[in-house]
């Protein structure tokens, strides 16, 4: 018969493997939560200075509202070619209208549903030349994003216009 000092490199043995395998169980759910959360959320470092914050974390698949940063993928075209290379990174900006909400243009205003909103510039900070954004109602599906930043490249230009979602990459909350 085994004395119970006989048995305690075994029960040491068998404490560990059990320790061994419960950490391995734990490390496969966490490992498989952060996997999950990653398909749903993104960290985004802001480098551009139309938006006030610098880190954003990114919801992916949720529905914008007035007010909400969202972030996308720019259309393509030869001026965002020119100023942000062949694959521009995703643009964030912030949803001033809505499908249904009216743009207007006065002079180099636009405005929502009558009310002033943002002014536009006639060139970019190059010297090219911008064309005026979308005018009428805002489709279903899509929004007018701008930012207050005076030289924000957003809805207020024919060559970012309206963004639908199909662009959207997800609705951002500043963290820094």
């Amino acid at each position: 018969m085994a004395t119970a000092a006989d048995r305690a490199p075994l029960d040491a043995w068998r404490q560990r493997f059990w320790l061994c395998l419960a950490g391995g169980i734990f490390s496969l759910i966490v490992l498989r939560s952060i996997s999950e959360w990653r398909e749903s959320h993104a960290l985004l470092i802001n480098s551009s200075d139309s938006l006030p914050n610098w880190a954003f974390l990114i919801h992916r698949g949720q529905v914008p509202e007035k007010g909400d940063y969202v972030f996308f993928d720019p259309p393509q075209s030869t001026l965002l070619r020119r100023h942000f290379g062949a694959s521009p990174k995703i643009f964030g900006k912030i949803v001033y209208g809505m499908p249904g909400d009216v743009i207007g243009h006065v002079g180099s205003t636009v405005t929502i549903n009558g009310k002033l909103s943002v002014r536009r510039k006639p060139r970019s900070r190059q010297g090219e030349p911008l064309t005026q954004g979308p005018e009428g109602p805002v489709p279903v599906g899509c929004y007018f994003v701008a930012t207050p930043h005076r030289d924000g490249f957003d809805s207020r230009y024919g060559e970012i216009g309206f963004v639908c979602a199909r662009q959207l990459v997800g609705i951002g909350t500043p963290i820094l």
